[in-house]
């Protein structure tokens, strides 16, 4: 057995929250390993946010063509994948290489190493034959993998995950989706604008059943109008594929066939090969249980996905600050002295001549109650905070305000392509908004005022007194709130 080799920290997984957290770490001063079986950088920039957005705003720019008509004469429109699918290989993920990650990690200082982790008892992990100790904490970045559905028959069939969406060199003819939240939605309607023909199939009596019912309507509406067929309340029961595609078969007798089938029905964290049992932690779970300051246990932080927090990458950003900080502290309290670098600060890392002097006081808590999250359709939902329903399952006397984007100034100068809307909903005892949904040409950008309202608890008072630009799209808050009243 190998002798443990010393050093401050081990990062295993270096996603988009464990290289933050590696690389700030390395450049405060502290001996980081980091460690990574896949790609540095994670899901994000590889098969997730970044490619998948490149493939929408191509997307959206075919729609957008063909808009043209009844605004500016006419425009004749031929998809063509190829160049879509360049810029991704090519701009997006270096044909699936992370050779400029790990030079951006190493280049901080930090320690790169390419394996399979597993903790090995308090404070150590092995990789392979190697075992590190480390001093001051260890931190999780597993991630998550596609919870795939146990369908009868689906396990043995090469059914697609959001990886083989993203990585397609030549486009099918159909495509069957087995799933309707977000990344089922986006990938849909990128298809099928280039051309195929594509059947959503969802189990719930909606798609983006976790946003505002309007939200699902309006997203409905759209991926329909693109030539989407949407199946709500459907059970698979059994899935089959001859060679040449697939037969989902359905609760009640229903079949749906298609060349490809794609399987976004969620996600759930790596736990399973960790060892968290080492350190006596539950690794039954469906995600990592932390608290406000990404603990998992003594010694050990979480971030990202693998935390059940949401999947987004903004969140793992969000929590890779807390853990720096709370680190950073840590090591400062074990040293007996100022943080190793003297520079430590919950929002940036190492900052030069300010910092939060390594006090556990100066650590900032997790707050997830303005979370904002964006389903980038065509229309996109932005939504942050409490949905309606949410807000009256936790007996909050609600008011609810809603503005429709065709009826506000900007949304009728727009014209094609302006479905949307803006929903309020309000803690009426407190006058404060405690959740909001923005769906429009630029749902997620409205959001942005939103989010900063329900974060900091403005006043429904002080909302109404703003001065909203015209003609924007964000007006229509405006007229959220004279609807509230």
């Amino acid at each position: 057995m190998a002798d443990p080799e010393l050093v401050d920290v081990v990062v295993i997984g270096l996603g988009v929250g464990g290289e933050e957290v590696a690389g700030r770490l390395a450049e405060a001063g502290l001996t980081v390993v980091g460690v990574e079986r896949d790609l540095v950088g994670g899901e994000c920039p590889y098969w997730g946010c970044v490619p998948s957005k490149m493939m929408i705003r191509a997307a959206n720019a075919i729609a957008e063509a063909r808009r043209v008509e009844g605004l500016a004469g006419t425009a004749e429109v031929r998809p063509d994948w190829a160049p879509v699918a360049k810029r991704i290989r090519e701009e997006a993920t270096d044909t699936w290489d992370d050779t400029v990650a790990v030079r951006r990690f190493t280049g901080k200082g930090g320690r790169f190493v390419r394996g399979s982790a597993r903790l090995d008892g308090p404070g150590r992990v092995r990789v392979g034959e190697r075992v590190f100790q480390a001093r001051h904490g260890i931190v999780l970045g597993t991630g998550t993998k596609p919870s795939v559905p146990p369908v009868d028959g689906l396990a043995d069939t090469p059914y697609w995950t959001n990886r083989q969406a993203i990585e397609v060199e030549e486009l099918p003819e159909s495509l069957l989706v087995l799933g309707g939240g977000a990344i089922g939605l986006e990938l849909a309607q990128v298809f099928a604008r280039f051309g195929v023909r594509v059947t959503v199939v969802e189990a719930l009596d909606r798609v983006l059943a976790v946003e505002e019912p309007e939200a699902s309507e309006v997203a409905a509406a759209a991926l329909r109008a693109d030539g989407v067929e949407i199946h709500t309340g459907v059970q698979a029961q059994r899935v089959g594929h001859d060679g040449r595609g697939f037969t989902l078969y359905a609760a009640g007798g229903a079949e749906f066939t298609a060349e490809r089938l794609l399987v976004v029905t969620g996600r759930r964290a790596h736990l399973d090969e960790l060892g968290l049992d080492t350190v006596g932690v539950d690794a039954g779970r469906r995600y990592l249980t932390v608290d406000d300051r990404l603990h998992v246990t003594e010694g050990i932080w979480a971030v990202g996905d693998v935390t059940g927090e949401g999947a987004f990458t903004h969140v793992a950003m969000y929590q890779a600050g807390i853990v720096v900080a709370d680190v950073l502290a840590h090591a400062r309290r074990a040293d007996g002295g100022p943080d190793p670098s003297g520079t430590a600060n919950a929002t940036g890392g190492a900052s030069g001549a300010t910092g939060v002097g390594g006090s556990a006081a100066a650590v900032p808590r997790a707050d997830y109650r303005a979370l904002p999250r964006v389903t980038f359709t065509d229309p996109e939902v932005g939504a942050v905070g409490l949905t309606e329903s949410q807000a009256r399952e936790r007996g909050v006397n609600v008011q609810v305000g809603l503005a429709r984007l065709p009826s506000s100034a900007r949304g009728w100068i727009h014209k094609a392509g302006n479905e949307g809307f803006v929903k309020l909903v309000a803690d009426a005892d407190r006058g404060v908004l405690i959740g909001a949904t923005s769906v429009g040409p630029a749902g997620g950008e409205v959001l942005s005022g939103l989010a900063v309202a329900v974060h900091a608890a403005v006043p429904i008072a002080r909302l109404r007194q703003m001065i909203y630009a015209y003609p924007t799209f964000h007006r229509a808050i405006e007229d959220a709130l004279r609807d509230m009243s």
